[in-house]
């Protein structure tokens, strides 16, 4: 999970799962950019119509949300331990 957060791309991740993180960066980077040919990409390694909607929603609502959060400098929850720590 570690390698994922740090680098994707070299992470040791399945086709789906390359897929879905290639997906997610543009989404979050280069929206407008976004096209049939990018669903296609996530239906060929087994993402249905629904998965697709449903990856998107959460994509955008993390979007969302740090854009809501990071602006206001709201402080992360004191019950959560910050990424890394065991």
């Amino acid at each position: 999970m570690h390698a994922v957060a740090r680098d994707w791309r070299i992470a040791a991740l399945g086709a789906a799962d390359r897929a879905l993180c290639a997906y997610a960066e543009k989404v979050t980077h280069a929206q407008r950019d976004v096209g049939p040919s990018d669903l296609d990409e996530l239906r060929a390694v087994g993402f249905d119509d629904r998965a697709i909607h449903d990856a998107t929603q959460v994509i955008a609502y993390f979007n969302y949300i740090n854009r809501i959060a990071d602006p206001l400098g709201v402080e992360p929850e004191t019950f959560i331990r910050p990424w890394g720590v065991d």
